[in-house]
């Protein structure tokens, strides 16, 4: 008995307009999906039809090739919060298709303490625990309890718990080892009612001396995230230049420690750096040391506004590769592989892509 057509099923959808990079060709297949049974429904399909199935949030961390896809797209839009208080916490749990910044503002407003470094940030629910999605010194996997997600080979609904996620840096088993088994609905996070503001991070703290703050609440604390990120072209504006991004194109390297220093040495005596300049460095698990990929790229001779064809580094974060204006999907592959090449042969160390590709290899 062969499988239904799924509802709303739709032909040769452009993806460009999908993404917040803004670059890539159409889907042949594409539907939205609002339910856990339409997922179900329409991966069951594109299995029967031996379709390619490329799951779809916000769009804000995706690089597709010009060719399009030529499977199933499947836009997860899986909505609804309900919050409950448990031990002294509040777990809220969210839809994997609920956009993300209002429910950091919506945890925020309420007083629960937990995600408030990571406002500003464009996507869906979906993609925090696939990414370990973190900022300004705060990762959701501080706060993740269970993700609940559809197992494609068993066609079972689980709910793993954070151990069972396999967190990493910007890492999780669903990247990683089990990528493509599972579709993400929902996720659950505990946040602490009336707790302190996370200020770790060097940025934030300056920011909100300036502005006089010495005691910062949540919403302070928000305020400046959104403000820093503001300032990197690091938050959806129509009005930016820079807003064709995937926001961090590469993930800072985490390097072992004496790797680290011997860069920094090498630095210093071949006079890269002033007397009393130090190599941004900050300590890693294991006793490893986590680098500054921007610093590195700057220091390969790579600048802000940098442009290759309509590709170019944002003039506002080093990180951030932007369209221009018209970009190919290859234009943008072709910088990323210009800079990761010119870090590698400059320290050594090979830059790892923070998005996830879609008919392309970096």
């Amino acid at each position: 008995m062969s499988v239904t057509r799924p509802a709303g099923l739709a032909e040769h959808v452009p993806l460009s307009g999908l993404s917040t990079l803004g670059v890539g060709g159409p889907a042949r297949y594409y539907v939205r999906c609002d339910s856990a049974d339409s997922v179900a429904r329409a991966a069951a399909w594109a299995s029967e039809k031996k379709l390619s199935l490329l799951i779809l949030g916000g769009g804000s961390n995706l690089v597709v090739a010009d060719e399009g896809f030529s499977g199933l797209v499947l836009h997860l839009l899986v909505r609804g919060v309900d919050s409950v208080e448990a031990n002294g916490a509040v777990e809220i749990t969210a839809g994997a298709g609920e956009p993300w910044d209002p429910l950091v503002e919506r945890a925020v407003s309420a007083g629960w303490a937990g995600l408030e470094c990571l406002s500003g940030i464009p996507g869906f629910v979906g993609a925090t625990p696939m990414q370990n999605v973190g900022a300004y010194g705060q990762d959701v996997s501080e706060t993740i309890t269970r993700v609940r997600a559809l197992d494609l080979g068993t066609g079972k609904l689980e709910n793993l718990d954070r151990e069972e996620c396999a967190f990493g840096y910007r890492d999780s088993r669903f990247k990683r080892e089990d990528r493509g088994r599972y579709v993400i609905l929902g996720v659950t996070y505990r946040l602490r009612p009336g707790g302190a503001p996370s200020i770790k991070y060097a940025d934030l703290e300056r920011h909100l001396a300036a502005e006089g703050v010495r005691a910062p609440t949540l919403a302070d604390t928000r305020r400046a995230v959104i403000d820093v990120r503001r300032r990197k072209s690091m938050v959806i504006d129509p009005d930016d230049p820079n807003r064709r991004s995937v926001g961090s194109f590469f993930m800072n390297p985490v390097v072992p420690a004496h790797q680290a220093r011997r860069i920094e040495a090498d630095l210093r005596s071949a006079g890269a750096l002033g007397a009393n300049e130090k190599m941004p460095a900050f300590p890693a698990a294991d006793g490893r040391t986590k680098l500054s990929a921007a610093w590195l790229i700057e220091r390969a001779g790579l600048r802000r506004g940098y442009r290759r064809g309509n590709a170019g580094i944002s003039t506002n974060h080093t990180l951030a590769i932007v369209n221009c204006g018209g970009a190919t999907a290859q234009e943008v592959v072709g910088l990323a592989r210009e800079i990761r090449d010119r870090v590698r042969d400059r320290f050594g160390i090979t830059l790892s892509p923070e998005p996830v590709f879609v008919g392309l290899e970096l």
